[in-house]
């Protein structure tokens, strides 16, 4: 007799859906049939106002996290940037898949396929914002919101010279390599960015270790650091606050950076330690920054 099969909650976006199409075959190779569940984010719904003026963290999460604890669904599939460093009582972060590309990009205007040195470019994201305009103060920056193929069609009805996206996500729907753009290595991606988290309910512990067969142990370290960097600077969607990580062997390197909303001001620095130490790694980038010029940083966001 097979096992029973796992409802697994999505957004109905094309790209959660395609992680979640992932997830589903990654546990039927591990004898777990699965079966997908369609649910409506608030993210989803308010495709007008940007991500950071509807004032809660979560925007993407919150309905699948209220799925599990209802038993709506037995685990929820996320863009692990998406979620909140304080996840709701009784709902665990049980695995983090293999990441993918964590860059941002670029994606040009058909009209134009190289960066003028002034014009206008589009996102949603305060932390993509602060950072051009700390790199390009000559140039505006316009709000755009919709899944990734709905900004794309934006970008062609808009003068402006591109938008900017995560690569991974463009990546996973194959549209990538179909487009006009440029990497923005120089950019801090948000944390957990190019991930993909899966949450349970904390009670069901063989479900829990059943996703963490799936897990990649590289991946939890590196986003564990991100993710405790973001939770002490108490940032969230209405923070530019970006952060990187690299594995060299045994080590793990941690770059991150908080910006004013208009790129004025900056507060970037680095540390680095075992691999095996990456919650105490983000904690002590985060501090530093703090000292460093962070906590005024942070007060003048508060104010505005």
């Amino acid at each position: 007799m097979s096992p029973k099969p796992l409802r697994i909650g999505t957004r109905k976006s094309p790209l959660a859906v395609w992680q979640t199409k992932t997830v589903q075959q990654l546990l039927e190779q591990q004898g777990q049939p699965a079966t997908l569940v369609h649910i409506d984010s608030d993210g989803d719904q308010n495709l007008t106002q940007p991500l950071y003026a509807m004032g809660i963290q979560g925007i993407f999460t919150k309905a699948l996290d209220t799925a599990l604890l209802n038993n709506t669904i037995d685990i929820a599939v996320h863009s692990l940037k998406d979620v909140p460093t304080q996840l709701p009582q009784k709902v665990v972060l049980a695995s983090v898949l293999e990441r993918e590309n964590v860059d941002d990009v670029l994606v040009f205007n058909s009209a134009s396929n190289r960066l003028p040195n002034t014009g206008t470019i589009a996102t949603s994201s305060l932390r993509r914002k602060a950072q051009w305009l700390h790199k390009y103060p000559n140039y505006t920056v316009d709000t755009l919101r919709g899944n990734v193929q709905t900004r794309l069609e934006k970008i062609e009805s808009n003068n402006w010279t591109g938008a900017l996206f995560a690569a991974a996500g463009l990546s996973r729907l194959s549209l990538l390599n179909q487009l006009q753009y440029q990497t923005l290595d120089w950019m801090l991606p948000a944390p957990g960015q190019g991930a993909i988290g899966i949450c349970c309910h904390q009670e069901n512990t063989a479900l829990h270790k059943l996703l963490q067969s799936v897990e990649c142990s590289t991946t939890r370290a590196c986003v564990t650091a991100e993710r405790t960097f973001l939770r002490v600077l108490e940032g969230g969607c209405s923070a530019p606050i970006g952060v990187r990580t690299h594995v060299h062997g045994s080590t793990l390197e941690i770059e991150g950076g908080l910006f004013s909303i208009d790129g004025k001001q900056s507060c970037v620095d680095r540390c680095s330690g075992p691999l095996t130490t990456a919650e105490i790694l983000g904690q002590q980038l985060a501090e530093k920054l703090l000292h460093n010029g962070g906590t005024a940083i942070l007060e003048d966001l508060k104010k505005s």
